[in-house]
C-alpha cells in the first residue's frame, strides 16, 4: 500500500503543471522574441555604419587625391548629424613607399577625446568588432586602387536602449499573462475539483460508516459522471455480497461446529493410529539393528569358517610329520632294547627326524600366524577404540582372514598402500569396511565369472585418509544405484541376502569414522568406492 506521503495531489499537480507550462512557453516566446529584436538591432546599427563608411569613403577620394587635409576634415564634421558615430579616421596609403599613414580623424564631440590611430590592427578590423559599447571597422578607400583605408566607431547605446525597452515590455507581457493564466486555473479548479471533492466525501463516508447503501450524486461533466455510475453499481454488486456472505458465514459457522465434532473424533482415532505407528516403528528400527548385528555376527562366523579350513591344513601336516616321527621313534627303541641297533639306522632315523620336526614347526608357526591374524581383525571388529596401527598391515590382515574365500576363484588382489604409512585411528570399522566391501564383490561382482581384480589404493593427504576400493565386476543397475547405501537393497533378496551390507558400510564410514564416501559404477566395468575420514598420521 503506498503511503500518504508518497500520494500526489491532483489540484496541486494540476496546479503546477498549467503554471509551470504557461511560464515556460511565455519565457521561450518572450526570449526568443527579444532576441529576434535584439539582433536586428546589432544588424541594423552595423549595416548602418557599413553604408556610412562607404559613403564618406567615396567622398574622401578627391581629397585624398588633392592632399586637402582642411577639406577632409571639414568634410567628417558633417558626420554630426549622425549621432551613432563616435570616431573616423582616415589613413592615406603613399604611392612611392606604399606606407600608410594617418591622414585626418574626426571625434564626435569633447566628450569622446582623440584615440589612437588603428593602422596596426587593419587586418583585425576588416570584419565587424562588438565591444561592450560600440563597433568598430575598417574598410579600403579604393576606385581602380586603393587610395588608404577609413576607420568608423559606431555606438551600440542605440542597441541597449532597445534591449532595456525590449525587457520591461517583455516582463508586462508576462505578468499580465500570468494573471490571466491563474483566473483560468481557478475557473478549472473550481470546474473539476468540486465534482471530485462530492466524490471523495461520499466514498469516505462509506468506507467510515461501512453503509453501503449510500449512492454518488450525478456529475456535470461526462467523465467524472461514468465514475460516479460505476461507483454506484459496485456499491450495489458490494451490498448484495454483503448480503450473501453474511448468510453463507452463518451456514459456515454451523458447518465449523460439525466438522469440529468429527474432528475431534477423527483426532482420537489418529492418536491411537499415530500410537500403533510409533509402536510398529520402534519394534522395526529393533529388527533392524539386530539384522546389522546379525550381518556382523554372520561375517565373522564365516572369517571363523575360513580361518578354521586355513588352520586345519597345516595342523594336519603337522599331525602326520609327529606321527611318522613317532612311529620312527619306536621303530629305533625296539632295536635299541633288542641290540639291533645300527649306526646307519640310527642316522637316517636322525635326518628324518630332523626334517620331519621342522615340518611340525613350520605348520605350527603358519598356523600360530592364522590365528594371531584372526585374533587381530576379530578384536578390531568388536572394537571401536583408536590405536596406532600400520595401514598396509591391517589391509593384509584382511586379506589374510579371507584368504578361503579369495581361494575359491583366481581373484587378483591389488594393494597400493605405502610401507611406511603408520595412522592413528580406529582399526575395527576400516577392518569391516573392507571385509563387507570384498565379500560384496566375491557374491556380487564376479557372480558367473571365473576370474577378477579387486585393487584398493590408500593415500594420506592432509591429515585424511583416501581409501579407493574398485573391482571389474559386473558393475550396479540404474534402478538400485543411486540407493546402494539403504538398507534392506539387494540383487540376491531369495538367496540368502540381507541388503545390509554397504548400508553398514556407509555407517561406519560416516558416523564411526566421521568420514564420506562416494560411489560410482558402469554395468560390466566394475565399481568404484571413494572414502575418506580425518586421522592423524603417527611418528612411529
Amino acid at each position: 500500500m503506498t503511503s500518504s506521503a508518497k500520494i500526489k495531489s491532483i489540484q496541486r499537480h494540476l496546479l503546477f503543471l498549467i503554471t509551470g507550462g504557461v511560464c515556460l512557453i511565455q519565457i521561450i516566446g518572450i526570449s526568443f522574441i527579444a532576441m529576434t529584436f535584439v539582433d536586428n538591432a546589432q544588424q541594423n546599427i552595423e549595416l548602418e555604419s557599413q553604408y556610412s563608411a562607404e559613403t564618406i569613403a567615396s567622398r574622401s577620394i578627391s581629397y585624398l587625391e588633392a592632399n586637402d587635409h582642411d577639406g577632409l576634415h571639414d568634410l567628417l564634421l558633417d558626420i554630426k548629424n549622425i549621432p551613432y558615430i563616435n570616431y573616423v579616421h582616415i589613413y592615406r596609403l603613399q604611392d612611392d613607399s606604399e606606407e600608410i599613414e594617418f591622414f585626418t580623424s574626426y571625434n564626435r564631440d569633447e566628450n569622446f577625446p582623440a584615440i589612437p590611430d588603428k593602422i596596426g590592427e587593419i587586418d583585425k578590423l576588416t570584419t565587424t568588432n562588438y565591444t561592450e559599447n560600440f563597433l568598430e571597422l575598417i574598410i579600403p578607400i579604393k576606385k581602380q586602387k586603393i587610395y588608404g583605408y577609413l576607420y568608423i566607431q559606431s555606438s551600440t547605446e542605440q542597441v541597449k536602449e532597445i534591449i532595456q525597452k525590449t525587457i520591461i515590455i517583455a516582463a508586462i507581457v508576462f505578468t499580465v499573462s500570468l494573471c490571466f493564466t491563474l483566473l483560468i486555473i481557478i475557473r478549472v479548479h473550481r470546474m473539476i475539483t468540486v465534482p471530485i471533492k462530492s466524490l471523495i466525501g461520499t466514498v469516505q463516508d462509506i468506507s467510515q460508516h461501512k453503509n453501503y447503501t449510500l449512492r454518488c450524486q450525478d456529475m456535470p461533466y461526462q467523465e467524472l459522471d461514468i465514475l460516479s455510475r460505476n461507483l454506484n453499481i459496485m456499491l450495489s454488486r458490494t451490498s448484495k455480497h454483503i448480503t450473501k456472505q453474511d448468510n453463507a458465514e452463518q451456514q459456515i459457522l454451523k458447518l465449523n461446529h460439525e466438522l469440529e465434532d468429527k474432528v475431534s473424533q477423527r483426532t482420537e482415532a489418529l492418536k491411537e493410529s499415530n500410537q500403533e505407528l510409533l509402536s510398529t516403528l520402534e519394534k522395526l528400527h529393533q529388527f533392524q539393528g539386530q539384522l546389522v548385528e546379525s550381518e556382523k555376527m554372520a561375517s565373522l562366523g564365516d572369517m571363523v569358517a575360513g580361518v578354521a579350513h586355513e588352520v586345519n591344513t597345516p595342523i594336519g601336516l603337522g599331525v602326520t610329520a609327529s606321527t611318522l616321527l613317532s612311529d620312527r621313534l619306536n621303530a629305533i627303541k625296539d632295536a635299541f632294547e633288542n641290540k639291533t641297533l645300527k649306526s646307519s639306522q640310527l642316522k637316517k632315523f636322525l635326518n628324518e627326524g630332523q626334517e620331519n620336526v621342522a615340518i611340525v614347526y613350520r605348520n605350527l608357526n603358519r598356523a600360530a600366524d592364522l590365528i594371531s591374524s584372526f585374533k587381530r581383525v576379530a578384536v578390531d571388529q568388536s572394537s571401536e577404540q583408536d590405536r596406532t596401527f600400520n595401514v598396509k598391515e591391517l589391509i593384509n590382515e584382511v586379506f589374510l582372514t579371507l584368504a578361503p574365500q579369495i581361494k575359491q576363484k583366481p581373484f587378483e588382489l591389488e594393494l597400493n598402500c605405502p610401507g611406511d604409512l603408520v595412522v592413528i585411528s580406529k582399526p575395527g570399522p576400516i577392518n569391516q569396511i573392507l571385509i563387507n566391501l570384498i565379500v560384496n564383490s566375491i557374491l556380487h561382482g564376479f557372480e558367473g565369472k571365473d576370474d577378477g581384480v579387486i585393487s584398493i589404493t590408500v593415500m594420506n593427504l592432509s591429515g585424511q585418509l583416501h581409501i579407493n576400493y574398485r573391482d571389474n565386476g559386473t558393475g550396479v543397475s540404474q534402478s538400485i544405484k543411486g540407493k546402494i547405501f539403504d538398507p534392506f537393497i539387494t540383487t540376491k533378496r531369495g538367496a540368502g541376502g540381507s541388503g545390509l551390507g554397504l548400508h553398514l558400510v556407509y555407517n561406519l564410514v560416516t558416523q564411526a569414522l566421521g568420514g564420506s564416501i562416494q560411489f560410482e559404477s558402469e554395468i560390466n566395468k566394475g565399481v568404484s568406492f571413494d572414502i575418506h575420514f580425518p586421522v592423524v598420521k603417527s611418528a612411529s
